[in-house]
């Protein structure tokens, strides 16, 4: 059975949806968009993900044609047309379409789109341990860009993929201009040191995850004490467990970084936050 997408008002197959070719989505990377995990048939942490996008839309002028509740409709809507009982929807906002030039101003009516499909980011034996290298891509500085839009130019992200990609590695730790640890190609990075649950701030570069200010909320609750710092890639290598977070990723252990090899993966706190999240997860379904 093809998937079936929610644009602009529509649901249709994906097949039969497509953008103009004189989209600035596609030309320049001119647009925002969010990753959206659903589980038991609901999306979760739907209102923060919305939230998001409406501010990085809002940080780059882009007013959105439909409202929170409308797109929070769209994704039910959308989910409830497909047979997956756990999925992952990206909600996408364009420029759209315009004539060619990079004057957003000759952009008419932004592209909305939400596609909903499974999402595998990892190999199946992720969950054992990610083997992960240093990328020497770095991430954008603050006084270029702020991390903390989502849009949808990732080209560094894509170089880092590319350099763990060629190392015959799972994924790439991409550090500032600085050389402090920023986050991976697509997910947030803790660290646990002596039972302190560590994450870089998104001072740091790292976009401020959803999943990752769950994670840190759902420690607290169990008593493990959080702390947001820098991290440089010593703590990273003298850490005693490593685990990456995220919507795609949702919550995947650390085995070898660069070579050197956890102290424990998966560590006791990594597994005490996933039966917490996981637990999460199944009181959807009650709800």
């Amino acid at each position: 059975m093809e998937r079936q997408c929610w644009m602009n008002q529509a649901i249709k197959p994906v097949s039969q949806a497509g953008v103009a070719l004189t989209d600035h989505g596609l030309l320049y990377g001119d647009g925002v968009f969010e990753g959206i995990r659903f589980y038991h048939r609901v999306p979760f942490l739907l209102t923060e993900h919305l939230e998001r996008l409406f501010q990085s839309a809002k940080a780059i002028c882009l007013e959105l044609p439909y409202s929170m509740d409308d797109l929070h409709q769209a994704c039910h809507d959308v989910i409830a047309q497909n047979d997956l009982t756990d999925g992952y929807l990206r909600l996408v906002v364009t420029r759209g379409s315009g004539a060619l030039g990079l004057d957003p101003k000759r952009c008419e009516t932004p592209t909305v789109f939400i596609l909903c499909d499974e999402l595998k980011m990892m190999r199946d034996s992720a969950q054992s341990g990610l083997k992960l290298i240093v990328a020497a891509t770095r991430r954008m500085p603050l006084d270029v860009f702020d991390s903390q839009i989502k849009t949808l130019n990732y080209m560094n992200n894509i170089l880092a993929k590319i350099e763990a990609n060629q190392a015959g590695a799972d994924d790439a730790l991409l550090l500032n201009t600085q050389g402090r640890v920023a986050e991976a190609s697509a997910a947030n990075v803790f660290v646990v040191k002596n039972g302190t649950l560590i994450s870089p701030p998104s001072s740091e570069c790292a976009l401020n995850g959803i999943t990752r200010r769950f994670i840190l909320e759902l420690a607290a609750s169990l008593g493990i004490e959080c702390v947001e710092r820098p991290l440089s890639l010593y703590d990273v290598y003298n850490a005693d467990e490593v685990f990456l977070s995220g919507s795609g990723a949702e919550m995947l252990p650390v085995a070898d970084i660069g070579g050197r090899r956890m102290t424990s993966c998966p560590g006791p706190v990594f597994k005490r936050l996933k039966q917490a999240f996981d637990e999460r997860v199944q009181a959807l379904s009650e709800a």
